[in-house]
Formats: structure tokens, sequence, C-alpha cells
């Protein structure tokens, strides 16, 4: 069974952001992600609006609409936020962006506005009432809830014990481990579990062509979220090519 590739665009509206105008246009480029064989497109707005805005979220539903799964990822706490451009509007907050757009996933991440990118899954050792009820409102909204993890067994099963549908295993410390292989062993104990418990298995942050290889084989993954290498390796093969490196990968 292929593992599905969701492509991450947040780069490329950073990169639109760094002008005035629409280019490169978000939309297109996305439609050729998918032309070119993605599973999915994934963005990651913040209240800064830095890269992906609330207003390109509406725009990407209907592009995904019947063709790919949409997967918004995002802080659950994250609240609205005025927009200081008149050409860009307001954040509304994560939860009412998700009430609007109904993405077929919401990967719910625990970042600081401040944070440069993610770097830590949901520590679920206190209280998580709380959670719980975010989670089953967003699944009330028609969308599957992945959370955002690192690769502890204990935090994993109080993932499933409040009723997330998936986890996404944060895969920063695999990218960035000596010993790929070494590092492999946690993860796949952690998928393993995962998928004893009923989760669904997600993984992404800085997976590539160099360590996509091994990570493929971790038990019951279904789904990576690749943004930022996708991006730069482009810049060198192209769009296609890489898309199809990628998936060659994942098969």
């Amino acid at each position: 069974m292929s593992i599905d590739l969701s492509v991450n665009i947040n780069k490329i509206a950073l990169i639109r952001n760094s002008r005035e105008g629409n280019n490169p246009d978000l939309i297109d480029y996305a439609q050729q992600c998918i032309n070119f064989g993605a599973n999915g497109i994934t963005v990651h707005p913040r209240p800064d609006q830095r890269h992906i805005r609330a207003q390109d979220c509406l725009a990407l539903k209907q592009l995904t609409d019947g063709q790919v799964e949409f997967n918004i990822e995002g802080n659950p706490y994250a609240k609205a936020m005025p927009s200081s451009r008149k050409d860009v509007a307001d954040y509304p907050g994560l939860m009412a962006l998700l009430s609007e757009c109904r993405p077929a996933q919401a990967t719910l991440v625990p970042d600081s506005d401040a944070q440069l990118t993610s770097d830590h899954g949901f520590d679920l050792s206190g209280d998580n009432a709380e959670l719980a009820d975010i989670i089953q409102e967003i699944q009330h909204f028609g969308c599957r809830v992945s959370l955002f993890m690192d690769p502890d067994c204990q935090q994993i099963e109080q993932a499933a014990n409040i009723g997330a549908d998936r986890v996404e295993l944060y895969t920063g410390p695999y990218a960035w481990s000596d010993n790929l292989a070494e590092s492999f062993i946690a993860y796949n104990r952690a998928a393993a579990f995962a998928t004893s418990l009923g989760l669904g298995v997600n993984a992404g942050h800085d997976l590539n062509l160099d360590n996509l290889a091994v990570f493929s084989k971790l038990t019951g993954l279904l789904e990576v979220s690749i943004g930022h290498a996708i991006t730069v390796d482009a810049l060198q093969m192209g769009l296609e090519q890489t898309i199809q490196a990628y998936l060659s990968l994942l098969r």
C-alpha cells in the first residue's frame, strides 16, 4: 500500500508575501502539485499570517474539494488577530477557520505564535478535558483530527484516550539523527503502538529525499506532510520531477 504525500505549501506563500501582488500564485501551485500526483495539500496558518493567510484556506478548500485531501494545521488555542494590511483579511482563530473551511483533516499542533516552526509534540500528561472537547467539536465539523506528537507511547495513549483519530509523529529528531536506522526504531515502536490503539499514523517535519526511504517502512504509516524540502528540491529538479521522486519512495 502506498503512503499519501501531502504537500505543505507554506513556503510558497512566504515567497508570495515578500512582494505585493500574487506571484507565485498559490492556487496554481497547489493545482500543479495535484496534477503531478500529490495526494493532499497541507497549510499551517499562524495568527501573524506570515505565510498562509486565512483567505488562502477558503480558496484552497474550494480547489481541493473532490480532488485531494485538504489538511489545515495549527494551534487550537490560537485566537483571532487583526491583520496589519488592508488587503489581507483578519486571522479569525483556528477554530473559527476550521468551522468555515471544514477541511478533510485538522492537525492540531502545540506551537506558540513566536516559534519559527513546530518543534515538539503535545504534552498530554495533565488535564486534557479542554483539548478533548476541542477534538470533539472539530470532529462535528466533519474533520478528521490528528495530534502532533513525539514518539512517546505514554503520550500517544493519551491521544487515543481523548478521542484523536490520528497522530502525526514529529520527525525532526529523526531527520537530524546521525543514525537514521537507530532513530527509526523508537519511531517504529511508537507507530506500532499507535496502530494497536486504533490510531492512524501520519508523520512530518524535515523529511526529505535522503531520509524518507528508511522512514517509509514505518509500521502503519498513512501519510507524510512535506513542504520545505519539496520547495528546495524543486529549485533544482523542477516541481514535477521532485514530487515524482518523493512518491516513488512512498510506494
